[in-house]
């Protein structure tokens, strides 16, 4: 059985009284531990897609399953609690809070969980380790880079050890060799950790990490494709 199903998934919204529909009918299997990247042009629905996915909307029509939880049925306080225990989000701008260091940032997912500050400091340490910043863990988002603040941001969303973790344009606001490093710590996370990754991207270069194309077009799948050999680079 898949990991993530989606099965005749429709999204409409209310426009000056009339319906615009972000997603046509979706029929789509994840399998655990995917590395899957969603193309298409802006209005496509990726962003929609995105964000039923991490149960921050619901769908119009359809059903959408992750693990065994149909979350389209879930009721808003049990998704939250759903979204802490399951889903971590990557986006584009980091949303790292400036007056808080890299370790107070990463640590504020766990204040929604029963655990002391050890705890929390411990997962703190070790999120900050993969992504590679634990000299920085006291640094202010003002005294890195865009790459050390994205890379915060990954580590925020690793702290509460998800399964799934949702990356809307991780690199559109980096420089070329910040995006690279961003992208193979998504491989790592990918392939050592066996985080399953759904990432929207423009960037062609960026979909070629992934393992796995899918190419949204008004709101339906038009293509859906298994990466080839050959990897794109930088």
């Amino acid at each position: 059985m898949a990991y993530i199903e989606l099965k005749g998934v429709t999204k409409a919204y209310r426009k000056k009284n009339l319906d615009v529909m972000a997603l046509a009918g979706l029929d789509i299997a994840i399998n655990r531990g995917e590395f899957v990247a969603l193309m298409g042009p802006s209005g496509s629905g990726k962003s929609t897609l995105l964000n039923l996915l991490g149960g921050l909307d619901s769908p119009t029509t359809g059903t959408i399953a992750v693990g065994d939880t149909d979350i389209g049925r879930m009721a808003e306080t049990e998704l939250t609690s759903w979204r802490s225990q399951h889903v971590g989000f990557i986006f584009q701008m980091y949303h790292l809070l400036p007056v808080l260091t890299a370790s107070q940032n990463v640590e504020l997912p766990l204040l929604l969980f029963r655990m002391n500050g050890k705890e929390r400091q411990e997962r703190v340490r070790l999120a900050l380790d993969i992504v590679g910043l634990a000299e920085r863990m006291e640094h202010k988002p003002s005294q890195l880079s865009g790459g050390q603040e994205q890379r915060v941001a990954i580590a925020r969303a690793l702290v509460t050890d998800p399964d799934l973790l949702l990356a809307d344009e991780p690199t559109g606001d980096l420089d070329a060799d910040s995006a690279h490093e961003v992208l193979l710590l998504l491989e790592r996370l990918n392939q050592e950790f066996g985080k399953t990754i759904i990432m929207v991207t423009h960037d062609h270069k960026a979909a070629g990490h992934a393992r796995r194309l899918l190419h949204l077009e008004k709101g339906k799948l038009f293509s859906d494709t298994q990466k080839a050999e050959t990897m794109v680079t930088y």
